[in-house]
């Protein structure tokens, strides 16, 4: 599940490379804040986090997913993590409970950001490819309280975040995968992780929306189909690309030596990502109280 990509030595013009220490580790990541964040300064806006895949960078993750443009159009703040060794802690190939920290440099790094910019601590996400992808659900999994919402593209539910889910709390889910990725199997994996269509039914589970009715569309093309379920508050979606790689609907396509196969040109993944985290908000709908355990803010 590696990727690598050539990266580009210059970075946006609102793009910061900035570090923090954490376990006494130098962790670095990218913030980009969209044009419109110095001339509204009273605002608070969302943060969206953007996970890389494994043996990418930080760099590569940003300009190849081109989040920043969704980002000026929509007024969000991005950041690009680094992860140690261009990884992310999903249980695979290190211990889920004594490998690398990447829970705690999350919440870490959320604070540090609500502390250096105004971030809307009510509409915080996060989203990745492949084993970042993995990752945003083990956020989704530990972090409840801080997500509103995750996207994962081509990444399912890991089965060592499955055995090790157990904190309550709901938060909106949207899985992105390709029915022909050879890197990540749309069937899953045994003893690794599920399929995508049962990762979409573990967390329809999970946010106790198996009574509510089904959705399914077309998106952009036949070969593109959304199937969902939501309660008001919290949504589970499936976006399926039919004969999709291992790739990031709407990106240029990239020929680095690997099966990662077809990119879809009928979607934009940021458009569909972003259109699924606005309609999530840890904050309670008006006249209703925020339930016990879901989504309630925390003192930072």
């Amino acid at each position: 599940m590696t990727l690598i990509f050539l990266a580009c030595t210059v970075l946006p013009a609102y793009a910061q490379v900035k570090s923090l220490v954490h376990k006494d580790e130098k962790r670095r990541y990218l913030v980009y804040t969209p044009a419109s964040y110095e001339s509204q300064p009273h605002k608070a806006f969302p943060l969206v986090f953007n996970f890389h895949g494994s043996g990418m960078t930080m760099a590569e993750q940003m300009l190849y997913t081109q989040m920043n443009r969704a980002a000026d159009r929509h007024q969000f703040i991005v950041v690009y993590p680094l992860g140690v060794k261009q990884d992310w802690n999903v249980g695979f190939g290190m211990s889920y409970l004594e490998g690398t920290d990447d829970i705690g440099f999350v919440e870490a790094l959320l604070a540090k950001l609500r502390q250096d910019y105004r971030v809307d601590g009510q509409r915080v996400y996060a989203t990745g490819l492949s084993r970042g992808g993995f990752f945003t659900l083990r956020i989704a999994a530990e972090l409840p309280q801080l997500f509103a919402a995750v996207a994962s593209v081509g990444g399912p539910m890991p089965e060592p975040v499955v055995q090790h889910h157990t904190r309550p709390g709901r938060v909106g889910v949207l899985l992105i995968h390709g029915t022909a990725d050879q890197v990540v199997a749309y069937g899953g994996k045994p003893g690794g992780y599920l399929s995508a269509p049962d990762s979409y039914r573990y967390w329809v589970k999970r946010n106790e929306l198996a009574a509510t009715a089904v959705s399914q569309r077309t998106v952009g093309s036949a070969d593109v189909t959304l199937q969902e379920q939501g309660n008001g508050r919290q949504r589970v979606a499936l976006l399926t690309v039919k004969d999709g790689g291992h790739t990031w609907p709407g990106a240029d396509p990239f020929n680095v030596g690997l099966p990662i196969g077809k990119t879809t040109r009928d979607i934009d993944a940021n458009e569909i990502i972003w259109q699924f985290f606005a309609q999530h908000s840890r904050r309670a709908p008006a006249g209703k109280p925020d339930d016990a355990g879901d989504n309630q803010d925390q003192p930072q």
